[in-house]
C-alpha cells in the first residue's frame, strides 16, 4: 500500500504537502493540490480517515447492529445508544442485518476496517461467530436482546421468559385454552425464552397437552402465513401470542382476512409495543420491553469498556418487561 513518501516522492513534493493536501489543513496551491490529488488517485492510495483516533487508539466511533431497523423496538433502542454516544462526544454507525447472518458478517469486516472502538450487536443468529471475529480484532462489544453463548461478553437484555409467561397467564385467565405462539426463528434466544415461559404457564394450568408452537421469523410475513397455518389446523383456536409486534401485525391482518374479529373471535397479545401511529384498533395488548433503557445501559457499559474503567469480567443485565393490557385480547366466549 502506497504511503505518503510514496506519493510526495511522485508528485515531487514534500511529504508535509501531501499530508495538508490529504487531511485538507494548512494551505497548498491549487496547482499542488491537483497534482498531489492526481498521484493519489493513480497509486490508489485511500486515505485513513482515522488516523488521528489512532495515534490514541481511538476513533471516537461505536456502531449498533440491528436486526430489523424498520422496527420501532430497535429504533428506541437506536435513541438510546445515541443519546449516550453524543454526551461523551462519540459517532454511532448503525448497521441493519436484516436477520441474515451474511450481511451481518460483510458488516462485521466493514466495521473491522473503519476501526471503530465498539460494538453493540443484536444478533442475528444464535452462534457466536461474529463476536469471536470483533474479539479478535481487538473490538469491543456489548450483546443486546439476545443471548449468545461461549463468549465472554457485556449482555443487556430483558426477560424474555417471565413476559411470555405473564402475557399466557393473562389469556389463560381469560378462559383461553388453546393459544398458539407465532414464535421468530429456531435458535434465537428471544424465540426460545418465549416459547419456554409460554409453556411454562400452559403446563402450571395443566394444558400442557395443549402446546401449538410455530417458528418462523420476526416479522409481518411469518406473522401473516403461520397465523393462517395455526387457524386451519386448529380450527377452536381462541388466543394467538405473536413473537414479536410485526409478528403480531402480521397475525391480525391474517384474522381479518378469514372474516375473525379481533378479540371477538380471536384474542391476539405480542411482545413488543408499537406507536398508535403504526396501529389502529385494535390496539395490542403486549410485553413492553424497555428499549430505550437497554440502548442507554449498553453504550454505557461498552464506553467503560473502551475507556477501561472497568476490567471485571462479563456482566449480566436482565432488564424487567412491563405488561400493557389493551384491547386485542378479551375473554374466551366459548369457555
Amino acid at each position: 500500500m502506497p504511503i505518503l513518501l510514496d506519493i510526495a516522492k511522485r508528485a515531487g513534493v514534500a511529504p508535509i504537502t501531501v499530508s495538508r493536501v490529504i487531511n485538507n489543513s494548512g494551505y497548498v496551491s491549487q496547482a499542488t493540490r491537483e497534482r498531489v490529488e492526481a498521484v493519489v488517485k493513480e497509486l490508489g492510495y485511500v486515505p485513513n480517515t482515522i488516523a488521528r483516533g489512532l495515534r490514541s487508539k481511538r476513533t471516537h466511533t461505536l456502531a449498533l447492529v440491528v436486526t430489523d431497523i424498520t422496527n420501532p423496538y430497535f429504533t428506541s433502542m437506536a435513541r438510546g445508544v445515541e443519546d449516550v454516544a453524543e454526551a461523551n462526544n462519540y459517532t454511532v454507525i448503525y448497521c441493519n442485518t436484516d436477520e441474515s447472518e451474511t450481511k451481518e458478517k460483510k458488516y462485521a469486516n466493514m466495521l473491522a476496517q473503519r476501526r471503530v472502538d465498539g460494538v453493540l450487536l443484536v444478533p442475528s443468529c444464535g452462534n457466536a461467530n461474529t463476536i469471536k471475529f470483533f474479539e479478535a480484532n481487538h473490538i469491543n462489544v456489548v450483546v443486546l436482546d439476545r443471548r449468545i453463548s461461549g463468549v465472554e461478553t457485556d449482555i443487556v437484555y430483558s426477560d424474555s421468559k417471565n413476559g411470555a409467561y405473564r402475557l399466557t397467564k393473562l389469556l389463560i385467565g381469560l378462559g383461553h385454552k388453546r393459544i398458539a405462539i407465532i414464535a421468530g426463528s429456531r435458535g434465537v434466544s428471544t424465540s426460545e425464552d418465549r416459547v419456554l415461559g409460554y409453556q411454562q404457564a400452559l403446563s402450571e394450568a395443566g394444558l400442557g397437552d395443549t402446546e401449538l408452537i410455530y417458528y418462523g421469523a420476526f416479522n409481518e410475513q411469518s406473522g401473516y402465513q403461520l397465523a393462517n397455518q395455526a387457524m386451519i389446523q386448529t380450527p377452536k383456536l381462541t388466543a394467538i401470542f405473536g413473537g414479536n409486534n410485526f409478528v403480531a401485525m402480521g397475525a391480525i391482518k391474517a384474522l381479518h382476512n378469514l372474516g375473525l374479529d379481533v378479540p371477538g373471535d380471536v384474542s391476539v397479545v405480542s411482545f413488543d409495543d408499537l406507536p398508535e401511529f403504526m396501529f389502529m384498533k385494535p390496539f395490542l395488548t403486549v410485553a413492553r420491553q424497555p428499549a430505550y433503557e437497554m440502548g442507554r445501559l449498553a453504550a454505557e457499559l461498552l464506553l467503560k469498556r473502551i475507556t477501561g474503567e472497568t476490567h471485571e469480567e462479563q456482566r449480566e443485565f436482565i432488564l424487567p418487561v412491563e405488561i400493557v393490557m389493551r384491547e386485542s385480547c378479551g375473554p374466551n366466549k366459548n369457555s
